[in-house]
């Protein structure tokens, strides 16, 4: 019922002086003892039974009769009996404010102000601040995780928290299987995985093809399937959402929200705010599930770049330690394989090689000349050839970086093991000797990927029991670092530290030149570090231990 629009007319029993009877709000006069003594045509309108001498309590609502009866002792009072005197209430489909004012002859005058579109425009605003601290919240939540189960996880808990009684996420099915996260009235989140056919619950199929959602109207309660109800959702189902996850070209999943019997029904303002919902998890979906793929991707791809996990090959030690640069990152330019020979009397080829650069790009490179010398094995006999034709294919292809390279042929015959040692533009190799003398290999040669003809020397070497040649890049021995953080470890350290080596097993050498290079560098920056080490074992083998004696080696 709507009085402000009523055109002003005079009150019923009052004179034409009395202007307040062409007030277009409703007024009514009343005297304390709560009985009607005027109103205007508003009033009359609005309580068509409040005629003079009728009791209030028995015309008007019971919020303001006992508003009125509480002001019996304010009367007559002040002109404005103050800001806790106005009441409020319904009157109809509508609410009014209801203001007294003392007169003159003791009565009290009520205006009553219709405020019912105000009152639901400040009930519409703080619904939409609502919904936008909870999207602004789900949004935070959602993006805090790039796990796909984890963000069909909070996105069933938000749903279900916020939006309906239960809610259902659908992910893209595969085949006949359908992934389902639950999450319950009683909040806790399972998941399943289902064969049934999406097609039995109406809008499904449509809404994870990415197609706009069906009207909750069109969806019967009585059919939604089984398989689509949560465990602990036991009441019958009054009305359901089906709407689609949006992702970032392909649709992330479909979004199914329920309400139980004794819940109202869906509207179309709360179905639209869970397509807002809905959009904003389905890309943090489908960003989760990007990662996952690009990750996985990823990991195939760096599989063959990382560095291999050595070990002893036809009696000889080997082992090797990468550092990459940053601290993110685990693949880098620095590299090393070792090529098993087919028995014991065939040559193993080790490699360690350093690219120009850093990080994923370096990392590529390496890759490319890791293939080219496995494929090369064969020729691994002659390391100038094998050589010539990696410096051919780095020259051939796009890549613009070059390479330094040290590479030897190892075998071990009657308890000494034998090597060719070639470099190629790339530190000499280190040999610590049993009683901890240090010496550097005799080699030589031109790095690889910048000059057409390249050329290097080839040194042979022999280590007896105990002995180890240690392959190394120069972000060991540049590895900068010291008191003042701007020092390098130097070829000096690396020598002093390899002495103390004597007698080790290869993987204690590699260990520990490691160590002393991370400790020189602290938490400064530094090159890729990357250490290989072939040694000659004591023996084979302990013939016996018995806990008593220390064993016996043999040859």
């Amino acid at each position: 019922m709507d009085t402000s629009q009523q055109p002003p007319a005079g009150p019923r029993g009052a004179g034409p002086a009395a202007t307040w009877g062409f007030a277009p709000c409703p007024v009514v006069v009343a005297d304390p003892s709560g009985g009607v003594v005027d109103t205007n045509a508003a009033a009359a309108t609005l309580f068509p039974d409040a005629i003079a001498g009728a009791w209030l309590e028995d015309v008007v609502p019971a919020w303001m009769a006992d508003a009125h009866t509480r002001l019996r002792d304010l009367v007559p009072g002040p002109r404005t009996p103050g800001p806790g005197a106005s009441v409020h209430g319904p009157v109809g489909d509508r609410t009014f404010e209801a203001h007294p004012t003392p007169t003159d002859d003791g009565h009290v005058m009520w205006w009553l102000v219709d405020d019912t579109d105000r009152r639901l425009a400040e009930d519409a605003l703080r619904t939409e601040r609502e919904r936008a601290a909870f999207l602004a919240g789900a949004s935070s939540a959602l993006l805090s995780s790039l796990n796909v189960e984890r963000c069909m996880e909070v996105t069933a808990e938000l749903a279900a928290g916020h939006l309906a009684d239960a809610a259902v996420i659908v992910a893209p099915p595969r085949g006949r299987k359908v992934q389902l996260t639950y999450c319950g009235p009683d909040g806790s989140v399972v998941h399943r995985t289902v064969r049934n056919d999406v097609q039995e619950l109406p809008g499904l199929s449509e809404a994870l093809r990415g197609f706009p959602p069906v009207p909750s109207r069109w969806i019967d309660p009585a059919t939604v399937p089984g398989w689509a109800v949560p465990e602990g959702f036991t009441e019958p189902v009054g009305s359901a959402v089906v709407t689609p996850l949006p992702g970032h070209g392909v649709p992330a999943g479909a979004l199914i929200l329920l309400r139980s019997s004794r819940q109202a029904a869906f509207t179309e303002s709360e179905e639209i705010f869970a397509r807002l919902f809905a959009s904003r998890a389905g890309a943090a979906m489908s960003a989760a599930r990007m990662y996952a793929e690009q990750a996985a991707i990823t990991a195939t791809l760096m599989r063959e770049l990382l560095p291999p996990r050595l070990h002893a090959v036809h009696g000889v030690e080997f082992a090797g330690r990468y550092r990459p640069a940053g601290r993110a990152e685990r693949v880098g330019g620095d590299f090393y394989d070792v090529h098993p020979g087919a028995d014991e009397g065939q040559e193993s080829l080790v490699v360690l090689g350093d690219v120009c650069g850093k990080g994923l790009e370096a990392a590529v490179l390496t890759g490319k000349i890791r293939n080219t010398v496995q494929a090369l094995l064969p020729l691994a006999d002659d390391h100038q050839r094998l050589l010539g034709l990696l410096n051919g294919a780095l020259m051939n292809s796009h890549h613009t970086r070059f390479a330094t390279l040290a590479m030897a042929s190892v075998v071990r015959r009657a308890g000494i093991v034998h090597l060719r040692v070639t470099s190629a533009g790339h530190p000499a190799p280190l040999i610590v000797r049993a009683d901890g003398a240090v010496e550097q290999a005799g080699t030589r040669g031109t790095l690889i990927g910048a000059f057409w003809d390249v050329s290097s020397t080839t040194a042979r070497i022999e280590l007896a029991p105990g002995e180890t040649c240690l392959f190394f890049t120069d972000g060991i021995t540049e590895a900068r670092g010291g008191p003042l953080g701007d020092e390098f470890f130097g070829a000096l350290r690396l020598e002093t530290a390899l002495a103390q080596c004597a007698g080790m097993p290869a993987e204690a050498v590699v260990e520990h030149i490691q160590m002393l290079a991370s400790q020189w560098v602290g938490r400064g920056g530094h090159d890729d570090m990357a250490t290989v080490a072939v040694t000659a074992p004591h023996h084979a083998h302990l013939s016996a231990v018995n806990g008593h004696t220390r064993g016996r080696y043999t040859g």
